[in-house]
């Protein structure tokens, strides 16, 4: 790929600190230098966003992503609702901003499965606003996954050394319970081998969470190890699959380097290990937030910031744009290892 690759940046909810970070993500000279960025939202929106924080370049409303030219110092808005930011309250649950946010993504995931976009790097959404607005979807990994046709999926997060991909997420803890089963584990682990391989990992170590204390202790403590777990590591031991091992212990071993990703069986047991490791709270400044949200098995790729939409915070100036610009460079830097293998 010789020239940049197009990178489609979703806006988010509009109530909430998307348009902020998008805003000074896209000011930064490394995020310009790695992609050619359209955000896919609201003008008008981005328009307030960038009088609030400072954006010494122009907002250009575009219809199209082929009307885009990407210049260097403006930001080109894609239109994809009526809805501008007088209609969106800042810092609340709202309808409105839940279908603008729902259109936003389902635009850019249309945009790219026609290729004219390359990578997809998607701002936080509510998922009360979303379903007010009448979309009954968990969140961005859903979306991209029905849009796309895709039944088997799964996220990775991302935060230095630590990768972490998940059996289960947005369930409840006693569903995700029943749905560690060995033949989603495998394929878990096979999604998480194949995008290793994509980030240029060659020989990929796959560390498999246990799911009771101990890795159940021989079964002392729960039997998924046994019945479940073990006999899925045991048949993707050519993918670099190892376990099960203590989650207590593991996600320490693969930040240190010891595995190149871990393979969490629910929601939490992955996600507070990432966020201990992204999340950086009590500076002067306000929380310094990065990590990587990437979603592994659709045809698009998508990477999205590993934080909400913060509605505590929208518009005050304190939000960190640190997770957003990873975003959009992993997106990029995934977009060019796979032009170069077609």
């Amino acid at each position: 790929m010789k020239r940049r690759p197009v990178v489609g940046v979703t806006m988010g909810d509009a109530a909430g600190i998307g348009p902020e970070v998008i805003i000074k993500a896209l000011s930064r000279r490394e995020v310009r230098d790695a992609a050619a960025c359209a955000v896919y939202g609201s003008p008008e929106v981005m328009v307030r966003a960038a009088e609030k924080f400072g954006f010494s370049g122009s907002i250009r409303s575009v219809d199209d992503i082929r009307d885009c030219s990407f210049p260097e110092h403006d930001i080109e808005v894609i239109r994809c609702a009526e809805a501008d930011a007088v209609l969106c309250p800042v810092g609340k649950v709202s309808a409105v901003c839940g279908d603008l946010a729902f259109r936003s993504v389902v635009r850019a995931v249309t945009d790219a499965q026609a290729g004219l976009i390359d990578a997809a790097a998607t701002g936080p959404i509510n998922k009360e606003s979303l379903q007010a607005a009448g979309h009954q979807f968990a969140g961005h990994t859903e979306i991209f996954a029905h849009y796309t046709g895709t039944k088997d999926y799964t996220m990775m997060l991302i935060e230095g050394n630590l990768r972490v991909v998940h059996v289960s997420t947005h369930v409840s803890l006693r569903e995700a319970l029943d749905l560690v089963k060995t033949e989603r584990i495998i394929t878990v682990i096979s999604l998480a081998h194949q995008a290793l391989r994509d980030m240029g990992i060659t020989d990929p170590r796959i560390a498999v969470a246990g799911l009771n204390p101990h890795a159940g202790e021989g079964g002392l403590f729960g039997r998924e190890e046994i019945e479940e777990i073990i006999p899925a590591v045991e048949a993707s031991r050519d993918q670099g699959a190892v376990g099960p091992i203590p989650a207590d212990t593991v996600f320490s071993r693969a930040a240190g380097g010891e595995f190149d990703a871990v393979a969490a069986m629910y929601h939490d047991q992955g996600h507070i290990p990432l966020k201990m490791a992204g999340f950086r709270y009590g500076g002067a400044q306000g929380p310094d937030i990065s990590g990587v949200n990437v979603t592994l098995g659709t045809p698009v790729i998508r990477c999205s910031v590993d934080h909400g939409t913060a509605f505590d915070l929208a518009e005050q100036g304190g939000a960190h744009e640190g997770s957003m610009v990873s975003a959009v460079m992993t997106a990029a830097a995934m977009a060019v290892r796979r032009a170069k293998r077609v």
